[in-house]
This record gives C-alpha cells, sequence and structure tokens, in this order.
C-alpha cells in the first residue's frame, strides 16, 4: 500500500471517530485541560452517563486520538498530540 493510500485510510478512521457529537466534545474539554481526566469528571462536565463517556473514550482511543493510562480501577485520557499533529496539525485550533 502507497504511504498515502495509507494516510487517506487513517484520515477516514479518525474522521469516522469524530462523526460523533460527544467525541468532539470530549476532545474539546480534553484540549482545554491542563491534565488528564477520567471518565467521572468528562461525565460530569458531559452531563452524561459514565458508561456512554466510557464507550466514547474506547472509540477515541481505538482510532489513535487520545492515549489512556490506568491508574489501580481508573483510567486517565488524554490527547495523542503525535497524531493531531501528524494526520490532523490544525484541527484542534479550529474547535
Amino acid at each position: 500500500m502507497n504511504i498515502e493510500i495509507a494516510k487517506e485510510n487513517k484520515l477516514a478512521e479518525l474522521f469516522g471517530a469524530l462523526s460523533e457529537p460527544n467525541r468532539i466534545r470530549i476532545i474539546k474539554i480534553l484540549r482545554d485541560s491542563d491534565h488528564e481526566l477520567n471518565c467521572g469528571e468528562v461525565s460530569r462536565l458531559l452531563q452524561i452517563a459514565p458508561s456512554t463517556v466510557s464507550y466514547h473514550f474506547k472509540a477515541l482511543r481505538q482510532a489513535g486520538l487520545t492515549k489512556t493510562r490506568q491508574q489501580a480501577q481508573t483510567k486517565y485520557l488524554s490527547l495523542n498530540m503525535e497524531t493531531f499533529n501528524r494526520y490532523l496539525p490544525s484541527f484542534l485550533d479550529s474547535l
């Protein structure tokens, strides 16, 4: 597979993950936060169920848009800036 096709496939995957409004909201919250956030914190900010937030966390992580760090039973989420810088360099500024 040539490099351009691989990049286009990755972009389609990223945009697919971002096609849900709550995921865009989560990205904005993470962008504006000065620290990692857990599911409960994002749930309170978005006023949606923690299970729904967890579902969105998984989709964002699988696409490579976020990184997850687990400490005991709590998962902390942050943006994967490598992905944004490589594939969506101006995206965060456009939100």
